[in-house]
Formats: structure tokens, sequence, C-alpha cells
């Protein structure tokens, strides 16, 4: 079976809604943390989406592990559509109903003024991970983002899209999620989720004394 890491980015510089921005100091710390984990792990090669905190993030990895590293299209965070760049303060303001409405958990919904919803992710993200499965590297990471986590769990355990945020309210900044990749049978399994086991008792580095995440109110 072929082993994918699917690595949350380190935390970025900004707490604006989905801003392509750099790592944070804490960012780095946890990519550094992460680093020295992975290193045991026998990874072959690293991926990572096109957005700065995911490329930094493999960039610091790679500094512990040495590995063949590639960008790729297509695994960058869902699009949040009007949220993009807002405070939590002001997507409330603007989006509480659209919150209300996604809180009940009832339907795929996409973010309003053109974001994407969670099939739309895995759309574009699942058929970018089964090419991966067909090259020669048997364990890789792949540097991506929360919704696309978040998305193609619920999608490989065949699970509503609409209960797609129940996959880790905080999901961590440099978790480790790991699919295994059956060939033959062509699907997945989950053989773990949101493991942060390098932050544990660095409470500054954990999401809670960071950012409230928009599933809680």
């Amino acid at each position: 079976m072929k082993e994918i890491f699917l690595i949350r980015h380190g935390r970025q510089c900004s707490a604006l809604c989905n801003v392509n921005v750099e790592l944070a100091k804490e960012g780095r710390e946890q990519a550094e943390l992460l680093g020295q984990r992975l290193k045991n792990y026998r990874l072959e090669k690293i991926y990572s989406s096109t957005l700065i905190r995911a490329r930094e993030t493999a960039e610091i990895l790679n500094q512990y592990l040495g590995l063949p590293y590639e960008v790729l299209s297509d695994i960058e965070e869902i699009n949040f559509g009007g949220l993009t760049g807002k405070t939590t303060e002001e997507i409330e303001r603007v989006y509480g109903e659209f919150r209300k409405e996604r809180a009940r958990h009832k339907e795929d919904i996409p973010y309003p003024d053109g974001g994407e919803c969670g099939g739309d992710v895995v759309r574009r993200a699942l058929p970018q991970i089964k090419k991966l499965c067909r090259r020669p590297e048997q364990r890789i990471g792949i540097v991506t983002h929360g919704g696309v986590i978040r998305s193609l769990c619920a999608e490989i355990l065949h699970s509503s899209q609409c209960h797609k945020l129940k996959f880790g309210i905080d999901l961590e900044n440099t978790s480790l999620t790991e699919l295994l990749y059956d060939e033959e049978r062509d699907f997945f399994f989950l053989e773990r989720f949101n493991d942060f086991a390098h932050l544990e008792g660095k409470e500054k580095l954990l999401r809670k004394g960071w950012v409230t995440s928009l599933e809680k109110k």
C-alpha cells in the first residue's frame, strides 16, 4: 500500500481568513518540530500546495529531510469566497446567516460570493492525490490545508460533505493525517487523523491559544 501523510501547514502570520501570507514565528517553530519528528518516517518525497504558508512549511521540513520536493496545483485551501481576507468579527457581521446555516451541517453549501463547497475541493484535489499514488514513491508527505484534509477525509469515509467540519474543529497546524491507498482495490484507509504529538506540551503552538474556529461561537 501507498502511505500518504497529509500535513497541515504551519501557523500563518495573519489571522485574517485565508490570506496568502508567510508563516508566523510560531509556524516556523511548528514546522521545525515536525521536521525533527519526520526524520524517522522514511518519506521519499515532499509535495506542497502553491500557497506561501504551505511552501514555507515544506521547505522547513526539507531542511531536516533533504527529499525531492514539488509544488502542486489543485491542493490549495478551499476558496472562502467573500470571507477571504476578513476578520472573524467582519465575517459574523456580513455573513452571519451563512454561518448559522453552515453550523446546522445539513448541506454542503459553498462559501458565499464565489467560494467553494467540500465537493468542489474533492473534485480538484482527489484526482491529484490519485496521480501521486501512481508514482513510484511508496511514502510521501503533502503539505496542504485544513479544508482539503477535512473534505478528503469525508470523501474516503463515504460521509456527506455537509459533515466535513466535524472532522477536527481545531485541526492543528502541522498535524499529520495519514492515508493508506490500496492500489488493487482503488480505495483509501484513514490510518490516523490530526496527530499533533510533536506540539504536545507547547500551549502557545496550539490553535486554542491563537484563533477561535469559525465553527465555535
